[in-house]
Protein backbone atom coordinates (compact mmCIF):
# COMPACT_ATOMS: atom_id res chain seq x y z
CA UNK A 1 0.00 0.00 0.00
CA UNK A 2 1.42 3.47 -1.11
CA UNK A 3 1.18 6.11 1.49
CA UNK A 4 -0.11 9.87 -0.37
CA UNK A 5 3.18 11.79 -0.15
CA UNK A 6 3.74 14.69 1.93
CA UNK A 7 5.95 17.63 1.79
CA UNK A 8 5.17 18.73 5.00
CA UNK A 9 7.22 17.46 8.16
CA UNK A 10 4.88 15.81 10.08
CA UNK A 11 5.92 13.49 13.06
CA UNK A 12 9.10 11.12 11.71
CA UNK A 13 8.00 8.82 14.89
CA UNK A 14 4.26 8.18 13.92
CA UNK A 15 5.18 7.98 10.27
CA UNK A 16 7.68 5.11 11.38
CA UNK A 17 4.96 3.10 12.80
CA UNK A 18 3.53 2.76 9.10
CA UNK A 19 4.83 -0.53 7.75
CA UNK A 20 4.62 -4.12 8.75
CA UNK A 21 6.00 -6.11 6.49
CA UNK A 22 4.84 -9.33 8.56
CA UNK A 23 5.67 -12.69 7.51
CA UNK A 24 6.11 -13.94 4.14
CA UNK A 25 6.52 -17.01 2.15
CA UNK A 26 9.41 -16.97 0.01
CA UNK A 27 8.64 -18.77 -3.21
CA UNK A 28 8.24 -17.75 -6.71
CA UNK A 29 4.00 -16.75 -6.58
CA UNK A 30 4.77 -14.61 -3.70
CA UNK A 31 7.69 -13.09 -4.48
CA UNK A 32 6.10 -11.97 -7.77
CA UNK A 33 3.48 -10.46 -6.46
CA UNK A 34 5.39 -8.18 -5.01
CA UNK A 35 6.31 -7.00 -8.45
CA UNK A 36 3.83 -4.26 -8.49
CA UNK A 37 5.40 -2.83 -5.50
CA UNK A 38 9.11 -2.86 -6.79
CA UNK A 39 7.86 -1.00 -10.03
CA UNK A 40 6.36 1.84 -8.46
CA UNK A 41 8.86 2.29 -6.01
CA UNK A 42 11.80 2.27 -9.27
CA UNK A 43 9.49 4.28 -11.46
CA UNK A 44 9.31 6.94 -8.20
CA UNK A 45 13.33 6.74 -7.93
CA UNK A 46 14.01 6.94 -11.49
CA UNK A 47 11.65 8.65 -13.10
CA UNK A 48 11.73 6.32 -16.01
CA UNK A 49 9.21 3.11 -16.84
CA UNK A 50 12.39 1.67 -18.19
CA UNK A 51 14.36 2.14 -16.09
CA UNK A 52 12.36 0.54 -12.96
CA UNK A 53 11.72 -2.41 -15.00
CA UNK A 54 15.39 -2.96 -15.55
CA UNK A 55 16.10 -2.50 -11.55
CA UNK A 56 13.27 -5.17 -10.58
CA UNK A 57 14.78 -7.82 -13.09
CA UNK A 58 18.08 -7.57 -11.42
CA UNK A 59 17.01 -7.67 -8.20
CA UNK A 60 15.32 -10.76 -8.84
CA UNK A 61 18.14 -11.90 -10.84
CA UNK A 62 20.35 -11.14 -7.28
CA UNK A 63 17.59 -13.04 -5.19
CA UNK A 64 17.80 -16.26 -7.26
CA UNK A 65 21.52 -16.49 -7.88
CA UNK A 66 21.39 -16.57 -3.77
CA UNK A 67 21.58 -20.33 -2.62
CA UNK A 68 18.21 -21.50 -1.20
CA UNK A 69 19.59 -21.62 2.38
CA UNK A 70 20.28 -18.19 1.57
CA UNK A 71 17.42 -17.33 0.78
CA UNK A 72 15.52 -19.75 3.83
CA UNK A 73 17.63 -17.55 5.88
CA UNK A 74 16.14 -14.26 4.86
CA UNK A 75 13.41 -13.50 7.17
CA UNK A 76 10.97 -11.12 5.53
CA UNK A 77 12.02 -11.46 1.48
CA UNK A 78 10.19 -8.58 0.21
CA UNK A 79 12.16 -6.54 3.19
CA UNK A 80 15.14 -7.88 1.34
CA UNK A 81 13.87 -6.96 -2.45
CA UNK A 82 12.84 -3.29 -1.49
CA UNK A 83 16.58 -2.80 -0.38
CA UNK A 84 18.58 -4.38 -3.05
CA UNK A 85 16.07 -2.42 -5.55
CA UNK A 86 16.73 0.50 -3.97
CA UNK A 87 20.21 0.21 -3.58
CA UNK A 88 20.15 -0.17 -7.40
CA UNK A 89 18.17 2.72 -7.71
CA UNK A 90 20.59 4.61 -5.30
CA UNK A 91 23.14 3.64 -7.86
CA UNK A 92 21.61 4.52 -11.05
CA UNK A 93 20.66 8.07 -9.72
CA UNK A 94 24.38 8.67 -8.88
CA UNK A 95 25.11 7.50 -12.65
CA UNK A 96 22.45 8.93 -14.21
CA UNK A 97 23.72 12.66 -13.09
CA UNK A 98 27.20 12.45 -15.36
CA UNK A 99 24.74 10.93 -18.10
CA UNK A 100 22.42 13.63 -18.28
CA UNK A 101 25.28 16.38 -18.01
CA UNK A 102 25.50 15.01 -21.40
CA UNK A 103 22.08 14.73 -22.08
CA UNK A 104 20.76 17.27 -24.90
CA UNK A 105 18.83 19.68 -23.67
CA UNK A 106 16.39 19.05 -20.84
CA UNK A 107 16.19 15.99 -19.06
CA UNK A 108 12.03 15.24 -18.38
CA UNK A 109 10.61 12.05 -16.50
CA UNK A 110 9.06 9.47 -18.77
CA UNK A 111 5.61 10.34 -18.73
CA UNK A 112 2.62 7.25 -18.30
CA UNK A 113 -1.14 7.71 -18.65
CA UNK A 114 -3.98 6.88 -16.95
CA UNK A 115 -4.51 2.78 -17.25
CA UNK A 116 -1.20 2.44 -18.23
CA UNK A 117 0.11 -1.25 -18.03
CA UNK A 118 4.36 -2.34 -17.13
CA UNK A 119 5.43 -3.77 -20.19
CA UNK A 120 6.90 -6.70 -18.27
CA UNK A 121 3.17 -7.94 -17.61
CA UNK A 122 2.53 -8.30 -21.88
CA UNK A 123 -0.17 -7.08 -24.25
CA UNK A 124 -2.37 -10.41 -23.32
CA UNK A 125 -4.16 -12.07 -20.91
CA UNK A 126 -6.30 -10.83 -18.23
CA UNK A 127 -6.62 -7.00 -17.66
CA UNK A 128 -5.26 -7.53 -13.99
CA UNK A 129 -5.37 -4.12 -12.12
CA UNK A 130 -2.30 -5.21 -10.18
CA UNK A 131 -0.15 -4.32 -13.49
CA UNK A 132 -1.18 -1.07 -13.51
CA UNK A 133 1.24 1.38 -12.88
CA UNK A 134 -0.27 3.14 -9.69
CA UNK A 135 -1.02 7.16 -10.04
CA UNK A 136 -0.91 9.39 -7.01
CA UNK A 137 0.67 12.59 -5.71
CA UNK A 138 4.30 11.19 -5.64
CA UNK A 139 4.44 10.46 -9.62
CA UNK A 140 2.97 13.45 -10.92
CA UNK A 141 5.35 15.30 -13.41
CA UNK A 142 5.65 18.24 -11.54
CA UNK A 143 6.85 15.79 -7.84
CA UNK A 144 9.22 13.87 -9.89
CA UNK A 145 10.66 16.90 -11.65
CA UNK A 146 11.57 18.12 -7.92
CA UNK A 147 12.76 15.14 -7.11
CA UNK A 148 15.14 15.07 -9.37
CA UNK A 149 16.41 18.39 -7.87
CA UNK A 150 17.84 16.86 -4.64
CA UNK A 151 20.54 14.53 -4.27
CA UNK A 152 20.38 10.50 -4.62
CA UNK A 153 20.46 10.07 -0.98
CA UNK A 154 17.67 12.20 0.18
CA UNK A 155 15.46 10.91 -2.67
CA UNK A 156 15.85 7.20 -1.47
CA UNK A 157 15.22 8.17 2.02
CA UNK A 158 12.41 10.43 1.19
CA UNK A 159 10.49 8.22 -1.14
CA UNK A 160 11.04 4.62 0.92
CA UNK A 161 10.02 6.85 4.10
CA UNK A 162 7.30 9.49 3.16
CA UNK A 163 5.81 7.61 -0.17
CA UNK A 164 6.35 3.95 0.76
CA UNK A 165 6.18 4.57 4.56
CA UNK A 166 9.86 2.21 5.80
CA UNK A 167 11.07 2.94 9.03
CA UNK A 168 14.38 4.92 9.03
CA UNK A 169 16.10 1.40 10.35
CA UNK A 170 15.60 -0.21 7.27
CA UNK A 171 16.29 3.14 5.51
CA UNK A 172 20.09 3.07 6.95
CA UNK A 173 20.50 -0.53 5.49
CA UNK A 174 19.64 0.65 2.37
CA UNK A 175 22.03 3.87 1.92
CA UNK A 176 24.61 2.64 4.38
CA UNK A 177 24.42 5.70 6.85
CA UNK A 178 22.71 5.73 10.61
CA UNK A 179 18.73 5.34 10.88
CA UNK A 180 19.46 9.45 12.53
CA UNK A 181 21.13 10.34 9.36
CA UNK A 182 18.53 9.06 7.27
CA UNK A 183 15.92 11.31 9.34
CA UNK A 184 18.02 14.21 8.33
CA UNK A 185 18.25 13.35 4.90
CA UNK A 186 14.46 13.08 3.91
CA UNK A 187 13.77 16.15 6.31
CA UNK A 188 16.04 18.18 3.90
CA UNK A 189 14.28 16.63 0.97
CA UNK A 190 10.91 18.06 2.45
CA UNK A 191 12.38 21.44 3.12
CA UNK A 192 13.65 21.94 -0.61
CA UNK A 193 10.51 20.50 -2.24
CA UNK A 194 8.52 22.73 -0.19
CA UNK A 195 10.38 26.12 -1.44
CA UNK A 196 8.24 24.94 -4.96
CA UNK A 197 5.34 22.70 -4.61
CA UNK A 198 4.54 20.92 -7.22
CA UNK A 199 0.74 22.20 -7.72
CA UNK A 200 -2.19 23.06 -5.39
CA UNK A 201 -5.23 23.16 -7.65
CA UNK A 202 -7.89 20.51 -7.02
CA UNK A 203 -8.63 18.16 -9.97
CA UNK A 204 -11.75 19.83 -11.15
CA UNK A 205 -9.51 22.81 -10.99
CA UNK A 206 -7.01 21.69 -12.78
CA UNK A 207 -9.02 20.19 -15.60
CA UNK A 208 -10.68 23.20 -16.44
CA UNK A 209 -7.07 24.94 -16.78
CA UNK A 210 -6.50 22.53 -18.64
CA UNK A 211 -9.39 22.36 -20.87
CA UNK A 212 -9.13 26.59 -21.45
CA UNK A 213 -5.62 26.02 -22.44
CA UNK A 214 -6.14 23.66 -25.11
CA UNK A 215 -9.05 25.61 -26.64
CA UNK A 216 -6.88 28.82 -26.63
CA UNK A 217 -4.04 26.96 -28.56
CA UNK A 218 -6.46 25.67 -30.88
CA UNK A 219 -8.18 28.89 -31.64
CA UNK A 220 -4.93 30.94 -31.94
CA UNK A 221 -6.45 33.46 -29.26
CA UNK A 222 -3.02 34.83 -27.38
CA UNK A 223 -4.76 36.90 -25.02
CA UNK A 224 -6.67 34.16 -23.97
CA UNK A 225 -3.40 32.00 -23.46
CA UNK A 226 -1.51 34.74 -21.39
CA UNK A 227 -4.46 34.97 -19.32
CA UNK A 228 -3.93 31.27 -18.28
CA UNK A 229 -0.36 31.46 -17.48
CA UNK A 230 1.20 32.72 -14.46
CA UNK A 231 3.71 35.92 -15.01
CA UNK A 232 6.71 33.51 -14.31
CA UNK A 233 5.14 30.35 -15.98
CA UNK A 234 8.45 27.96 -17.31
CA UNK A 235 7.99 26.02 -19.76
CA UNK A 236 10.62 22.81 -20.48
CA UNK A 237 10.66 20.67 -23.35
CA UNK A 238 13.18 17.53 -23.45
CA UNK A 239 13.84 16.00 -27.61
CA UNK A 240 16.45 13.94 -26.60
CA UNK A 241 18.70 15.78 -29.53
CA UNK A 242 16.50 12.98 -31.44
CA UNK A 243 13.26 15.76 -32.19
CA UNK A 244 13.62 19.54 -32.00
CA UNK A 245 12.86 21.10 -28.69
CA UNK A 246 13.78 24.13 -26.79
CA UNK A 247 17.21 23.63 -25.31
CA UNK A 248 16.42 26.00 -22.28
CA UNK A 249 13.35 26.67 -20.39
CA UNK A 250 11.16 29.13 -21.91
CA UNK A 251 10.18 31.95 -18.78
CA UNK A 252 7.16 34.48 -18.56
CA UNK A 253 3.73 34.17 -19.94
CA UNK A 254 4.31 36.23 -23.16
CA UNK A 255 7.19 34.20 -24.52
CA UNK A 256 5.36 30.70 -23.45
CA UNK A 257 2.14 31.56 -25.13
CA UNK A 258 4.09 32.70 -28.59
CA UNK A 259 5.97 29.35 -27.81
CA UNK A 260 2.89 27.65 -28.45
CA UNK A 261 1.07 29.42 -30.71
CA UNK A 262 3.74 29.12 -32.94
CA UNK A 263 4.29 25.05 -32.51
CA UNK A 264 0.65 25.23 -33.72
CA UNK A 265 1.14 27.43 -36.81
CA UNK A 266 3.60 25.45 -37.82
CA UNK A 267 2.22 22.23 -37.58
CA UNK A 268 -1.68 22.70 -38.81
CA UNK A 269 -2.28 18.53 -38.51
CA UNK A 270 -1.75 18.96 -34.71
CA UNK A 271 -4.50 17.74 -32.68
CA UNK A 272 -4.64 18.26 -28.67
CA UNK A 273 -6.11 15.66 -27.23
CA UNK A 274 -7.11 16.20 -23.54
CA UNK A 275 -5.19 12.79 -21.50
CA UNK A 276 -4.32 11.88 -17.84
CA UNK A 277 -0.42 12.76 -17.89
CA UNK A 278 0.44 10.86 -14.34
CA UNK A 279 -2.13 11.22 -12.64
CA UNK A 280 -3.24 14.93 -13.53
CA UNK A 281 -4.63 16.38 -16.40
CA UNK A 282 -2.53 17.17 -19.27
CA UNK A 283 -2.45 16.88 -23.41
CA UNK A 284 -1.68 14.31 -26.02
CA UNK A 285 -0.31 16.12 -28.96
CA UNK A 286 -1.17 13.78 -31.75
CA UNK A 287 -0.52 14.33 -35.82
CA UNK A 288 -1.95 11.38 -38.44
CA UNK A 289 -3.39 9.61 -35.00
CA UNK A 290 0.17 9.52 -33.57
CA UNK A 291 1.03 10.83 -30.50
CA UNK A 292 4.21 12.88 -31.34
CA UNK A 293 4.34 14.76 -27.30
CA UNK A 294 2.82 15.00 -24.26
CA UNK A 295 2.35 18.01 -22.29
CA UNK A 296 1.84 17.80 -18.34
CA UNK A 297 0.60 21.05 -16.63
CA UNK A 298 1.13 22.43 -13.30
CA UNK A 299 -1.49 24.79 -11.96
CA UNK A 300 -1.67 26.81 -9.01
CA UNK A 301 -4.14 29.51 -8.04
CA UNK A 302 -5.94 29.44 -11.09
CA UNK A 303 -3.06 29.72 -13.43
CA UNK A 304 -0.43 27.66 -15.33
CA UNK A 305 2.90 27.61 -13.70
CA UNK A 306 4.87 24.84 -15.40
CA UNK A 307 4.39 23.02 -18.63
CA UNK A 308 6.47 19.90 -19.29
CA UNK A 309 6.51 19.29 -22.99
CA UNK A 310 7.93 15.65 -23.85
CA UNK A 311 8.79 15.18 -27.34
CA UNK A 312 11.80 12.58 -27.32
CA UNK A 313 10.20 9.51 -28.99
CA UNK A 314 12.08 6.98 -27.06
CA UNK A 315 9.95 8.01 -23.98
CA UNK A 316 6.35 7.85 -26.07
CA UNK A 317 6.20 4.77 -26.89
CA UNK A 318 3.80 3.51 -24.66
CA UNK A 319 1.64 6.21 -25.56
CA UNK A 320 1.43 4.84 -29.47
CA UNK A 321 0.84 1.03 -27.71
CA UNK A 322 4.65 -0.22 -28.54
CA UNK A 323 4.69 -2.43 -25.26
CA UNK A 324 8.12 -2.73 -24.18
CA UNK A 325 9.55 0.67 -25.08
CA UNK A 326 10.53 2.93 -21.90
CA UNK A 327 13.30 5.59 -22.50
CA UNK A 328 14.19 7.35 -19.59
CA UNK A 329 18.07 6.67 -19.90
CA UNK A 330 19.45 10.23 -19.81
Amino acid sequence: MIAAVSTSPGSDQENDQRTDHGPEDPTLGSLMAERRHLLNLGYRMLGSVQDAEDVVQETYARWYALSEEAQRAIDVPMAWLTRVASRICLDQLGSARVRRERYTGEWLPEPVRHGARWASTGGSGADDPADRITLDESVSMGMLVLLDSITPAERVAFVLHDVFGLPFAEIAETVGRTPAACRQLASTARRRLAHRPPGSSTAAEHGRVVTAFREACETGDLDALVALLDPAVESRSDGGGKVRAALRPVVGRDKVARLFLGLMRREPEMELVEDDVNGTPGVAVRIDGTTSAVLAVGVRGGLITDLWLVVNPDKLGAWNGERGMGGGRG
